[in-house]
């Protein structure tokens, strides 16, 4: 590109045009020269130019920064082959951040491609060669104007985001003296935001939409900062305050949420933000879980008031994140004392230990246990319609991290989690629950065949804490065999779950001699005209028994 600036401009901006037309022999040409022009001085001033133009067409502007964005990865390291020259980086810089007012809502994907080729930008120069960043949008932020406020927040969201993901020691220690230059600042934001919110919200003006926007993108910063910004955090009186003043702020939203019926746009962008506000706990637990020791309580408390009394089945998110937390400190190393020692030399586990011990007293435990089963366990409507549009799909085990997404999977890695931890004192809670479903089920009453369903769930997924407690045998002869026999639709539930507990169970105690039973009933349950669902467990349970005892004729 030997032209000049000038001239070269239109002729960058027509290719751009053509590389978005849906025409292929118009679009290839323009995305080869775009190509060949990647390695020529001046190219990346231009395409800057190009997308800072709020007059030009969108999908013009959006894959020109695209392209830049793509070239700042190849070409803007110093010892990078055709490295961007200093001049063309030191403008493209200034222009990244001489304008804050990106046109709303329509261009919205525009400011956010902006603003990650902001934060490749800082990833790379920022503070040493690119100083005046933060404090260029800080001043930003603190501008009256909603428009130059949102848009700066939402860079400064993703420069904090990718300058935390850096791991060197030199890197890190300049993000925490970033963050401890900014954090106050940020808190009062915060704050200063979801009041605005919550008065906008009493008063349901039209502006709260905007308003819990940009109360989410500033906990965005915060999570960061909270979580890479503070060596030990609970030395830092601030973050310890305001992690603590996040617990009333989340009940706050969720009354506000209550009062946002009606309105599906609000209500989202108000479930998002609670969302949010438990990532930053279970980011910080994760991270800092001797600094989280001063928040059991207070978190098992807030987990147990929403989610194990009458307030509880709220929306799924809320309630996966939820049980996480709870999951997440019962699972904790630093939290566990250790077994076949004498007295635990580290305060934060014995602290920790004793709040949990105290919390989880038999009360609490066997009504946590009690709605596992009787309402996070319980298969839905949803569920129904699933497996019979998608059997196959219905059966697909979810493994791996699924527990941190989905609702089912969370469900019962908790439950697993609270039995093994509180065995015995769970175990009489649980085998209550059983036999009061195990006894003869109307197949037309639906609730009822899904209670047993979750209950014979339950005693599958702890089958070897049980191996002592449930004579499996007599069990299997006397109950559950009869279980299979009932052929009624709704019934398929039972048939099903039955089978998959025979194959929970047979690696924990079945004796060999029940073993042409368990054949037995397998085959019948392979039928064709069985439901695919049955059919497909009772395979999986042949092939876990064949697993285990090489098939025992």
């Amino acid at each position: 590109m030997a032209s000049t600036f000038a001239s070269a401009r239109p002729i960058v901006l027509e290719t751009l045009s053509q590389a978005c037309s849906q025409n292929a022999d118009i679009l290839k040409p323009a995305e080869q020269k775009l190509h060949q022009w990647e390695t020529e001085p001046g190219f990346y001033s231009i395409l800057t130019d190009i997308f800072c133009n709020h007059a030009i067409d969108a999908n013009v502007r959006w894959l020109a920064a695209l392209y830049c964005k793509n070239g700042v990865e190849r070409y803007w390291r110093k010892t990078a082959p055709n490295a961007i020259a200093e001049e063309e980086k030191e403008a493209i810089k200034k222009r990244l951040v001489a304008d804050f007012t990106e046109p709303v809502p329509q261009l919205k994907q525009i400011a956010t491609q902006i603003a990650v080729l902001t934060a490749k930008v800082a990833r790379l120069d920022c503070p040493r060669n690119w100083d005046s960043l933060l404090p260029t949008l800080l001043a930003a932020v603190r501008c009256d104007e909603p428009l130059v406020q949102e848009r700066s927040l939402l860079v400064l969201h993703h420069v904090t985001k990718t300058l935390a993901s850096k791991r060197l020691i030199p890197d890190r220690r300049l993000f925490e003296q970033l963050t401890q230059d900014v954090f106050k600042f940020m808190v009062s934001l915060w704050n200063s935001h979801i009041n605005t919110f919550f008065q906008l919200a009493s008063q349901h003006d039209d502006a709260m939409g905007s308003a819990v926007d940009r109360c989410r993108v500033i906990l965005k910063i915060l999570r960061k900062q909270v979580c890479y910004g503070f060596p030990e955090v609970h030395k830092t009186e601030e973050v310890m305050n305001f992690i603590s003043s996040l617990f009333p702020q989340m009940d706050a939203f969720l009354d506000c949420r209550r009062s946002l019926w009606g309105n599906h746009d609000v209500l989202e962008k108000c479930e998002r933000i609670i969302s949010s506000i438990t990532k930053v706990l279970l980011d910080l637990l994760e991270m800092h879980p001797v600094s989280y020791v001063h928040f059991i309580k207070i978190t098992l408390t807030f987990v147990v008031q929403y989610n194990f009394t009458t307030k509880g089945l709220l929306f799924e998110r809320f309630v996966v994140n939820s049980f996480n937390l709870m999951k997440q400190i019962l699972f904790s190393d630093v939290y566990k004392p250790r077994k076949n020692t004498g007295e635990d030399t580290c305060p934060v586990t014995v602290e920790a230990s004793k709040i949990i011990s105290e919390f989880f007293t038999l009360e609490t435990l066997a009504e946590i246990c009690r709605r596992l089963v009787s309402q996070y366990f319980l298969l839905t409507i949803d569920d129904l319609s699933t497996w019979d549009a998608d059997p196959e799909e219905f059966c697909q085990e979810e493994g791996g991290d699924s527990y941190k997404y989905s609702l089912r999977p969370c469900t019962e890695t908790l439950f697993l989690t609270l039995f093994k931890t509180f065995r015995l004192t769970l175990t009489p809670v649980l085998l209550e629950m059983v036999q009061t479903v195990q006894g003869p089920c109307d197949p037309e009453d639906l609730g009822a065949v899904l209670r047993k369903d979750a209950a014979y769930n339950a005693v599958g997924l702890v089958s070897f804490d049980l191996f002592d407690e449930i004579d499996f045998d007599s069990w299997f002869t006397s109950h559950l065999l009869q279980e299979l026999k009932v052929k009624h639709k709704s019934y398929r539930v039972i048939r099903k779950r039955v089978i998959w507990l025979m194959g929970q169970w047979v690696a924990v105690k079945m004796s060999l001699n029940l073993r042409p039973v368990l054949y037995q009933a397998v085959l019948e349950l392979l039928d064709p005209n069985e439901d695919l669902a049955v059919r497909l467990e009772a395979a999986q349970t042949l092939k876990t028994d064949i697993l285990i005892y090489k098939f025992y004729p």
